[in-house]
């Protein structure tokens, strides 16, 4: 067999660093062991995010407000810190052991979150009247455990899907088609674990205890680390190419060093290597493309650079030239999915505290807790995925002749238009529960006899709105990212969701200044019966039109990247 069929093609080693053996390592073979970490690792994580509000309101004794700016504030934190996971990945450690290194800080923080709910002197002391009192120290340690997960997590979840999809090569036409699969069943199996989350777990740390309840995650952290590293001998593994952001620095120095130098109209007078492999170890050759052209002065060669070695922060080349263009012409596209974290992370929040107030039972003597409506969300995902890959696609590709059935720009879209619906349908739903509030006089009453179930459509419409623009934008951002920088541009899809938690955690503090200003008890009191709960989904639901707005303008710029 020739060498070119026998290794692959995107420059992917072994475990043992050697060329990537085509029919023993990668495709879905190594799949399992990462999807089946991912499963694991996000049953933990939505084992702590799911039910957290309500552990912060009950065990931790904060109000609404509080609870949930805390909710969104460390949600958005674990979706900061893929930065730094994502700048060791590329630059230094490679996916693989940014993944195995902050696996071990996971289990710590996950340890430790345990501990603070289990142990006497960590855990909380209540009252006869189940009212906690938190120490400063039992507060202290509670948020040292959550931050500890935040930094693990962060540092896994932007190598994670990255790394799986690296197990397929480019350059082989029926493994690249495969790939568009793999991060679909790659979301399929994040709902697995949200689901028995949403379920079995919220149903332990409502009905038998915190310290179970953060326990089972913690174990399953630790299955999630021995999955991961059962199929190490089967991966494919991208050798980091050095800093990102160092060469990202390089292009923007250099170019501005060069302000007044004119960019030849031959654009193949501009530098690049004659190698074959690019001087971006781990990268393609990127074409040359026309929009943002003042960056094309970086790689104009002068007589200056000719003398000795080539000095980096004076001349780049055009593939290092693209690299930062490719990342620039993310950023609209990037800042339109910041609305859309928003809305999501109502779930966790907001969503909650409306489904605490109404009628919990399931038959005569069964409780569902509200947290748990969040599986129908996941329920909606795991539906959704396979009806999308096996029914939407091939119908789809009959009209538009793309081999995915829409652009993954097309696709985004159709998510933050079903996206407006689920806060039409959840401020429609607390318009009505307030009604009822109002015609029976049930002010005081803790769950008004109104079925939690009619929560179900909102969380199973954004559910669906998910399924398009959250795997549209891990697709996205990996297949437009340069190969030395996906862990990277798979975090910068990641900090939407930080800064959609944010921006959540802003908007609830600036209605609540606001809404209270005269001494009335705001849109969101610790009584959502006195409250107005529906002008703050409304509101979410302008503003998602808008942002949908602003998208389209953006998609229709977009310029894709070419590869040489």
């Amino acid at each position: 067999m020739a060498e070119e069929e026998t290794y692959t093609k995107d420059g992917t080693t072994d475990f043992r660093n050697n060329p990537a053996i085509k029919k023993a390592t990668g495709t879905w073979k190594a799949c399992p062991y990462i999807l089946g970490n991912e499963c694991c690792e996000r049953l933990a994580y939505y084992g702590i995010n799911t039910n957290l509000v309500n552990y912060l309101k009950y065990q931790m004794h904060q109000s609404n407000v509080a609870a949930v700016s805390n909710v969104t504030n460390w949600s958005g934190t674990c979706y900061v810190t893929p930065l730094l996971g994502a700048f060791l990945a590329d630059a230094y450690l490679g996916r693989y052991w940014t993944i195995a290194t902050f696996s071990i800080i996971y289990v710590f923080g996950m340890t430790l979150l345990t501990l603070t709910a289990s142990v006497h002197g960590l855990k909380p002391a209540c009252d006869g009247k189940n009212i906690c009192h938190p120490t400063g120290l039992q507060t202290g340690f509670f948020f040292l455990g959550l931050y500890l997960i935040a930094l693990g997590t962060g540092g896994i979840k932007p190598c994670v899907s990255s790394f799986g999809a690296d197990q397929f090569d480019d350059s082989d036409e029926a493994e690249k088609k495969n790939k568009s699969s793999f991060f679909n069943w790659f979301y399929f199996s994040i709902n697995i674990g949200a689901l028995v989350a949403a379920t079995v777990l919220v149903w332990i740390q409502t009905n038998v205890g915190w310290g179970w309840g953060f326990g089972i995650p913690a174990v399953a952290m630790a299955l999630a680390v021995v999955s991961f590293f059962s199929g190490t001998r089967l991966y494919r593994n991208q050798r980091p190419g050095g800093s990102p952001l160092a060469r990202i620095c390089q292009v923007i120095v250099a170019s501005f060093r060069k302000f007044r130098v004119k960019v030849p109209q031959n654009k193949s007078l501009l530098y690049e290597t004659a190698d074959e492999e690019s001087v971006v170890k781990g990268s393609r050759k990127l074409d040359h493309t026309k929009q943002l052209s003042f960056f094309d002065k970086a790689a104009v060669e002068m007589q200056s650079d000719r003398k000795g070695s080539i000095d980096a922060w004076r001349l780049c080349t055009v593939t290092q030239v693209e690299e930062l263009k490719s990342i620039i012409r993310l950023l609209p596209i990037w800042a339109t999915g910041i609305i859309f974290s928003a809305v999501y992370s109502q779930m966790g929040t907001l969503f909650v505290l409306q489904g605490n107030t109404m009628d919990l039972r399931m038959g005569k003597s069964f409780e569902i807790p509200s947290a748990s409506l969040s599986l129908f969300d996941t329920i909606s995902v795991i539906f959704w995925v396979p009806v999308y890959d096996r029914v939407i696609v091939p119908f789809a590709r009959k009209f538009t002749g793309h081999k995915n059935g829409f652009t993954q720009l097309q696709r985004m879209a159709i998510g933050l238009v079903i996206s407006i619906f689920a806060m039409l349908i959840a401020g429609t739903l607390e318009l009505i529960r307030l009604r009822i509030v109002k015609e029976h006089n049930y002010y005081e009453l803790k769950h008004i006899p109104m079925s939690i179930f009619w929560q179900v459509p909102q969380y199973f419409i954004i559910g669906c709105a998910e399924v398009f623009t959250f795997i549209g934008q891990l697709e996205f951002f990996y297949e437009q990212a340069p190969d030395a920088m996906r862990s990277l541009c798979s975090a910068l899809s990641l900090t939407t969701a930080a800064l959609g938690n944010y921006f959540s955690t802003l908007l609830v503090n600036i209605v609540t200044d606001v809404s209270t200003k005269h001494g009335g008890p705001g849109w969101i009191p610790d009584n959502l019966n006195y409250g107005r709960l529906h002008y703050f989904f409304w509101l979410l639901a302008v503003l998602s039109v808008l942002n949908l707005g602003a998208y389209l303008l953006v998609a229709k710029w977009y310029t894709y990247k070419k590869a040489i």
